[in-house]
């Protein structure tokens, strides 16, 4: 048994299970909602380059180093998105939740609250961590904003952090929960996920 274990996580709306290659058609309809790779603050694969992304992350999780998952809508029963455990630290019991992305029809319905809620009761109260981590670059608004949305605090930007696929710098805003926030978390968003879209 190892600290990445690809266990399956479910609720109501949705369930992620060990991503896998049998996603694959599923995920190229997904990107292709809104041509989410046209973002240019984001990593999120070309519809032909879903398939080589799908492998770039199993190859990570076969270095213990990533969990990822397939994002399953329980309604349509498709894959609509990737999110990962990842940058995973068993020593320090340490990770983060990143490289998420959901299919534009998908989001702001309230479907991404009912998946985080899955993973950090997973990563809290099964992994016993004691942070998990998000970051975003600094130009992507929404997803800094929902990351605050989900309780997480800003714990700083590092400036110049990376060189993006286009040549421009990326400042990465760090975000964190940690254990002993994690009870007024959950609360928080367990009244989030009860409510009507």
């Amino acid at each position: 048994m190892t600290w990445l274990d690809p266990i399956t996580l479910s609720n109501s709306r949705a369930s992620l299970e060990l991503l896998d290659q049998r996603h694959h058609d599923d995920l190229v309809e997904a990107a292709s909602d809104g041509q989410l790779w046209t973002l240019w603050y984001t990593s999120i694969p070309e519809p032909d380059g879903v398939a080589a992304e799908i492998q770039r992350r199993l190859d990570l999780f076969a270095q213990q180093s990533m969990l990822p998952y397939a994002i399953i809508q329980q309604s349509s029963g498709k894959a609509v998105g990737m999110t990962t455990y990842m940058n995973a630290d068993a020593v320090n019991r340490r990770l983060e939740i990143g490289s998420t992305w959901l299919r534009k029809s998908v989001q702001r319905t309230g479907f991404n609250t009912h998946c985080k809620l899955l993973m950090l009761t997973h990563a809290f109260e099964k992994m016993h961590c004691n942070a998990v981590e998000f970051r975003t670059h600094f130009f992507n608004r929404r997803s800094r904003s929902g990351i605050e949305r989900l309780g997480a605090k800003l714990d700083g930007i590092l400036r110049n952090h990376q060189i993006a696929d286009n040549g421009t710098l990326r400042d990465t805003c760090v975000y964190s929960i940690i254990a002993s926030e994690w009870p007024t978390v959950k609360a928080h968003l367990t009244y989030q996920a009860a409510q009507p879209e």
